[in-house]
């Protein structure tokens, strides 16, 4: 199920008509805290030290029911409570009493932040002792290195606007409770939200109408994985037409070339000029053909299910470039250098023959005439109601566009993936998936949530850092990311 962005308001509306249904607050608390244990575990596999700063309301007491389950997978947990414990509410001091109370015990690991202070409803400024603890929480993370999960929202930041306080905690992951806030994707809340998790409540049911978008999380893109038919071959998955590279970017095609086979077309082939040719051919995947055209024309001729063009193409030959564009009758991601000839004649996509998937970067999305003082959900709105395109808008939280289709923001990701590259990898994955038969909306939000998440499972499994991270890392993991996706 998607699940919708929503106001306060709305959030409040949906936990009330649980309420009036029978529905117990302590039994929604539960099942976040499991889900908040589960997240944790995403991201830290090994057990360390976590400390639960917890406010006296429920919010805190989701804190401190999530340390109790910590607690049992082996995690040392340290308590701040904001507020005494019979200035607690029921519920979290009920939660309070089930953890131990045990000595300290060194445990070797990550250091971990729940951050439990305020709820949804709270509004800024912060106010002490809350401030003080929100100020502990950001020293912890930048002189110890602590891993902050913020609870629902992170303290001081408003649900609805995305406006920060002074003193805001600054989360590495917020974990959202039932549906994602307006607040968190706001452009101006991202460095305070970080990774965002989305913790489905099944009791509470999503307002019947929204136009904040939805967030794409695994549960809702996994139906669109199909599964293949015992009796599949090649052809069935579709071939894979890449037009990219030049002199100094070949590297450009060999990533998008890899990101398509690992993105699951059946064949891929990779046209080139005549002049890269021998560079291509000899580091190319082994799997992908390489074939060699003196215009990019004569790559129409082949039998291609989706077409990927653009990275590291240069513009030397743009009317060729646009000619593709126009005149390829399949699915097609248009990326990098594709992005900017087109950005010269935006007619094209007016007569363009199929169906259109546009990847650009916040550079490349004004050169296509995005506005700068505009909201990166108000410019992807715009630009695809004055385009019929599909329009992913890459960023740290990026979003994917379509007329008559929610506005989808995609919930897992890393800084560790803002290297040269990366892009180039999405855009094979993307064609892949177009190849597959799968919509360009569809392939758009799979795609990014894919590479994304391989990002996220090369760090987590130690194979690369927050600094080292390279696009080849994102290839090689594609694989468990598509495991995790169809495993549910």
């Amino acid at each position: 199920m998607n699940l919708p962005v929503v106001s306060s308001a709305e959030m409040q509306a949906a936990e009330e008509a649980a309420f009036a249904r029978g529905v117990t607050a302590e039994s929604l608390m539960d099942e976040a805290a499991a889900g908040i244990a589960r997240c944790v575990s995403q991201f830290f596999p090994q057990p360390g030290r976590c400390i639960a700063f917890a406010g006296k309301g429920n919010n805190g007491g989701d804190a401190l029911a999530a340390a109790a389950i910590l607690q049992d997978l082996g995690w040392e947990i340290q308590l701040q409570l904001a507020f005494s414990e019979t200035e607690l509410g029921e519920l979290p001091r009920k939660k309070l009493a089930t953890i131990r109370r045990d000595a300290a015990r060194r445990v070797r690991g990550p250091l971990i932040i729940l951050d439990g202070l305020l709820g949804l409803g709270a509004k800024p400024p912060l106010r002490e002792p809350i401030r003080s603890a929100c100020r502990e929480i950001n020293q912890l993370r930048r002189e110890r290195n602590a891993f902050i999960f913020a609870l629902d929202l992170p303290t001081g930041l408003d649900g609805d606007s995305g406006d920060a306080a002074e003193d805001c905690v600054v989360a590495d992951c917020t974990i959202t409770i039932g549906f994602p806030k307006r607040g968190l994707v706001a452009d101006q809340a991202l460095d305070f939200v970080g990774r965002l998790e989305v913790v489905p409540l099944p009791d509470l049911t999503p307002p019947a109408r929204t136009d904040s978008g939805i967030v794409a999380t695994a549960a809702s893109l996994r139906h669109l994985l199909p599964r293949r038919p015992f009796s599949g071959y090649k052809n069935q998955f579709g071939r894979v037409g890449v037009i990219a590279g030049s002199r100094g970017l070949t590297g450009a095609a060999l990533l998008c070339c890899s990101g398509a086979l690992r993105g699951g077309a059946g064949l891929v082939n990779v046209f080139v000029r005549e002049d890269i040719y021998p560079i291509v051919a000899a580091a190319a995947p082994w799997e992908a053909m390489v074939i060699p055209v003196t215009s990019y024309r004569e790559a129409l001729e082949r039998d291609v299910a989706a077409w990927a063009i653009g990275p590291g193409l240069g513009q030397s030959h743009a009317e060729e470039i646009l000619g593709l564009i126009e005149e390829a009758e399949t699915p097609m991601v248009i990326d990098a250098d594709a992005l900017n000839v087109l950005a010269s004649d935006m007619e094209v996509l007016a007569r363009s023959r199929g169906p259109r998937l546009l990847t650009p970067h916040p550079g490349e999305m004004k050169r296509l005439g995005g506005d700068g003082n505009e909201s990166r959900a108000g410019m992807a709105t715009k630009f695809v109601e004055q385009h019929r395109v599909t329009l992913l808008l890459k960023g740290s939280r990026t979003i994917v566009a379509e007329r008559g289709q929610p506005l989808s923001y995609n919930a897992p990701g890393t800084p560790a993936m803002a290297t040269g590259g990366m892009g180039d990898v999405l855009t094979g994955v993307c064609a892949a998936l177009l190849a597959q038969k799968l919509s360009p909306y569809d392939s758009a939000r799979l795609g990014t949530w894919l590479c994304a998440r391989a990002a996220e499972i090369a760090l987590c499994a130690g194979a690369a850092s927050e600094q080292s991270l390279l696009p080849r890392d994102v290839i090689e993991h594609l694989g468990p990311a598509f495991r995790e996706l169809q495993a549910g």
